[in-house]
């Protein structure tokens, strides 16, 4: 029976993942916390209290070694604690504190990328990848095959997801298109495959590009899509080791 193994946030977009181990997840919602904050950069185009795409932020596709960012969040408190190899830990509110972390993440950033300028925040959804609040998932088996083409271990870390589900065959969510999925209480609609981009090349855990996924994707399936994006169509709480069905 398929089961979710892992749930994951990314509070502040592209810098940092939280594991855990018990959601609630709202219909029309992205995952609470997830995305919640997203860093502009100084070549940015975005509405004052509106989404808007990918190009406009610091992420990994663009700068590897964001990639190896954990983080702590303390929901009380409105703090997040950043973690990284390479950097003395750094806990903050992002709504108050935005010139610590700038400075904190500056030696991070390639001298000839655009630089980070500000935090963007948009309330009531999560600045995901999509244009609707969404929640995406992986499939560990799929992960498992594409570690066996690659003849190395690929962290399921680098996909960035919330969900990772066990228990199925291999590129079986490809088949879930426009179907939905009972997880826990909640239900999710599978809405389109998530296009990857260079953010997966970098190691987790050094933020040093070193596995060429774009390239095995492409060359073994002819595609560089890996998981899928789904939108919450009813409220309900999921954990780790909860049953996942498709309806």
């Amino acid at each position: 029976m398929p089961r979710v193994c892992a749930l994951w946030r990314h509070p502040i977009k592209g810098h940092g993942r939280e594991a855990l181990e018990r959601v609630t997840l709202t219909k029309g919602h992205s995952m609470p916390w997830d995305r919640l904050w997203a860093v502009a950069h100084d070549a940015a185009h975005v509405g004052e209290d509106a989404w808007a795409p990918s190009v406009n932020w610091s992420r990994g596709s663009k700068n590897g070694a964001l990639m190896a960012i954990n983080t702590r969040t303390d929901e009380g408190t409105n703090t997040l604690t950043l973690s990284h190899p390479e950097l003395a830990d750094l806990t903050f509110n992002p709504d108050t504190d935005q010139a610590a972390f700038l400075d904190w993440v500056r030696p991070l950033m390639p001298t000839d990328r655009a630089q980070s300028a500000c935090i963007h925040k948009v309330e009531g959804r999560g600045m995901t990848d999509t244009d609707y609040p969404s929640v995406s998932l992986i499939n560990m088996a799929s992960n498992a095959d594409l570690s066996e083409k690659m003849g190395q271990e690929v962290s399921p870390l680098r996909w960035r997801c919330n969900i990772h589900l066990e228990n199925l065959e291999p590129w079986e969510e490809f088949d879930w298109i426009g179907k939905t999925l009972r997880i826990g209480s909640a239900k999710v609609t599978i809405r389109e495959p998530i296009l990857r981009c260079l953010a997966t090349t970098a190691n987790p855990a050094t933020g040093v590009r070193d596995l060429d996924t774009l390239g095995a994707l492409n060359k073994f399936w002819r595609h560089q899509n890996f998981g899928v994006y789904a939108e919450v169509t009813t409220t309900g709480d999921i954990s780790v080791g909860d049953k996942a069905v498709v309806l």
